[in-house]
């Protein structure tokens, strides 16, 4: 872990562990305690997001050539979403490390490695897209729904988290569109030197000419946005079945107003990892609004973290293992076969 990472995280559990301590361990567990069982079933839930992202993936790699259908199978793709996620939830990869991932599990499922960073690298703009309309789309229904005086300094909040989003997809779409990963290892090369890196330069050529491509096909990208807005909206369940576990039941439109503004602070605090911490602040500033006690919502945070726990240990499972079996099988192709 590199210094960077660890100093955030490090203050990322001091936040979260002060946020804790700020409203009572005690009275926060009782909360949580509270939903027992159901929170298996609000992790089980989150499999249909989950499903959602990875159409979301599939769809990018729906193409026809010489009469023949080469897809990428849902089941692949949900394989490569959830241990994906897995990564960006519980180790401190800095929401970087899920994409990396996710395109080396697409690789070892028989996909080829330009095709797999394209996909990757666009349906995640997608997605980070979908997350800033489903933030800016709650906010909007929650104003029309309920005059709230505190509503004005949630919509400068969720303004200022929203443009940090969105300036960070804008950069990151402009950098794709200049060639990211030959700019990208361009730099790399610069740093380290004194190795050829033509190889490896033509590969990253090859990464930015698929990336393109598949910008060039707006059917398909506009399918992958669309499926991940689903996506998100259809996360609100989660956090009306939690609460509801918790014994503080809310009602549709509050529950889309923590989920979509919830996330859209926890995306702009996208360094720090797990947001640990930011998404329990999140949560605390927005329970006023919809009449949410402060231990019920920092419940609401931990019930979805141990989401994550539940979902999370066995993907890092799953990749551990997978990672083995290729590795092994890559080796035993290297060895040449005796006469």
């Amino acid at each position: 872990m590199s210094r960077a990472a660890l100093l955030l995280l490090s203050i990322g559990t001091a936040l979260f562990v002060g946020l804790l301590a700020w409203q009572g361990f005690g009275s926060v567990a009782s909360t949580l305690l509270a939903a027992g069982w159901g929170l298996a079933l609000v992790a089980a839930f989150h499999v249909v997001p989950l499903a959602l992202d990875a159409a979301a993936i599939s769809v990018l790699f729906q193409r026809r050539r010489d009469g023949v259908h080469h897809d990428l199978s849902l089941r692949d793709a949900l394989f490569a979403r959830w241990i994906g996620e897995s990564v960006n939830s519980l180790l401190p990869a800095g929401q970087i490390g899920g994409p990396v991932v996710m395109v080396r599990q697409l690789a070892q499922r028989g996909m080829r490695m330009r095709e797999a960073a394209a996909a990757i690298t666009v349906s995640t703009t997608a997605q980070a897209l979908a997350q800033i309309v489903f933030a800016l789309g709650g906010l909007l229904l929650f104003g029309a729904y309920a005059a709230n005086g505190a509503l004005h300094d949630l919509q400068t909040a969720t303004l200022i988290a929203t443009g940090v989003l969105g300036a960070m997809i804008v950069g990151f779409y402009y950098a794709q569109r200049r060639g990211l990963f030959g700019r990208l290892l361009g730099v790399v090369s610069k740093v380290f030197g004194k190795r050829d890196w033509s190889s490896l330069m033509t590969r990253a050529e090859a990464v930015d000419a698929a990336v393109q491509a598949l910008y060039r096909e707006r059917r398909k990208v506009a399918a992958s946005f669309a499926l991940s807005l689903i996506g998100w909206i259809v996360g609100t369940v989660e956090v009306w079945l939690a609460l509801r576990f918790l014994g503080h039941p809310l009602d549709w439109i509050d529950a889309l107003l923590l989920e979509s503004i919830g996330q859209a602070i926890r995306g702009a605090a996208f360094m720090i990892p797990g947001s640990l911490g930011v998404q329990e602040g999140g949560y605390l500033l927005l329970a006023p609004l919809v009449g949410l006690p402060p231990d019920a919502a920092l419940a609401l945070s931990l019930a979805k973290r141990a989401r994550e726990i539940l979902l999370g240990l066995p993907g890092l499972l799953v990749l551990h293992f997978s990672e083995r079996s290729w590795q092994r099988r890559r080796a035993t192709a290297r060895v040449p076969v005796a006469d």
